[in-house]
């Protein structure tokens, strides 16, 4: 298979059509090798435009809403980042391309394992994968300049939030199936305020339901 050409036609016809215009983001697509990505037995899957399985529920994020997502971040080459839920690292070697240094989360041990030694094996050098809750993030490195939530959440919790810098922002969908949204929380003297873009549906990361309320 012609992986080089899969991932032009990728860019061309998945993500350049749902209105992704950054050039630093294109290009970070055209440059990271998906098909690394991905298990061996999916390689051949690698470049089509859906979630793909890559360890019991966790997903490679399609191409096109994960453009879209790090497209709304505005990321400058001066970012330092926190990705949560590394998963095997496709996001991270994206983020890698655009921003400063990227710390990234992964509570699944074998992923972050493989995520490292593929990370590393593409001279991803600017990346550090850290074992962890990935709803309580990484505040040893805190503040961020910038924090991407790798999948859906229900809520984004308070822990993640007081990492964000002042006059940074967390991107994350915030909900499950078709009416879930790509949402941006902005910190501004303190304050956190919370945008909503558009809809997108994608996989969930595990760990992040609402605590459920007992009604009387």
């Amino acid at each position: 298979m012609d992986f080089e050409a899969a991932r032009a036609k990728m860019v061309e016809n998945q993500i350049r059509t749902t209105d992704v215009t950054s050039h630093s983001v294109l290009r970070a697509f055209y440059t990271v090798p998906r098909e690394a990505f991905v298990p061996a037995e999916a390689k051949s899957l690698a470049y089509v435009d859906t979630d793909i399985e890559v360890a019991p529920g966790r997903y490679l994020m399609e191409a096109s809403p994960l453009a879209k997502l790090l497209q709304l971040a505005t990321i400058i080459k001066d970012d330092v980042v926190l990705e949560v839920g590394t998963g095997t690292g496709y996001a991270t070697a994206i983020l890698s391309q655009l921003a400063d240094s990227v710390v990234s989360v992964e509570s699944d041990e074998a992923l972050a394992a493989q995520a490292t030694q593929t990370l590393s094996s593409l001279g991803c050098d600017n990346v550090a994968i850290v074992a962890g809750e990935l709803e309580k993030g990484y505040a040893s490195e805190a503040p961020f300049d910038l924090i991407f939530i790798n999948g859906a959440v229900e809520e984004v919790p308070t822990a993640l939030l007081d990492q964000v810098r002042d006059g940074g922002r967390l991107i994350a969908v915030v909900g499950y199936g078709n009416a879930a949204q790509a949402k941006m929380f902005v910190r501004e003297q303190g304050v956190i305020s919370e945008s909503a873009y558009f809809n997108a549906s994608v996989k969930p990361l595990p760990g992040f339901r609402k605590m459920r309320e007992f009604v009387f």
